[in-house]
């Protein structure tokens, strides 16, 4: 898990279960762009370029997780909770996720409402719903 916007929001709601060391090996915060590029190797021309918040950081993300752990599913958000800090091509909510499998990255940008807190409770309900439907989708695969 690499969390930019959510803060470390999904790692807890994770961890919060008993026994989730069963299936959760690591979470990031990765919440400036320096950290996104220290921790998980996310180019700074592509955060000059594009932005922290768009899919290919979070697919950058997703894929420096992968390439530094042993995780076979996870997951990565970045985006704008708010109040402040949107513009009119990125407005406050917007949040990009990654998940998926590594050599299978899928993205989303999600147009999320509400307060700062809201925005964040509501991309932590998207990731999980999205980690969830891939986890049991390998384990389908797999049975």
């Amino acid at each position: 898990m690499a969390e930019s916007c959510t803060g470390g929001l999904i790692a807890h709601r994770i961890t919060r279960v008993a026994g989730s060391s069963a299936y959760f090996d690591r979470g990031l915060v990765v919440y400036s762009n320096r950290a996104k590029t220290e921790l998980l190797g996310v180019p700074p021309d592509l955060l000059e370029a594009q932005g922290a918040v768009s899919e290919a950081c979070a697919r950058a993300m997703l894929e420096g997780l992968f390439a530094r752990s042993p995780a076979r599913i996870g997951a990565a958000v970045t985006g704008i909770a708010g109040p402040t800090g949107g513009s009119p091509g990125k407005p406050v909510g917007t949040v990009w996720v990654a998940w998926g499998r590594p050599g299978r990255i899928r993205a989303e940008r999600l147009a999320l409402q509400g307060a700062r807190v809201q925005v964040q409770e509501r991309a932590a309900d998207e990731v999980l719903e999205r980690l969830a439907a891939e986890a049991e989708a390998s384990w389908t695969a797999s049975a």
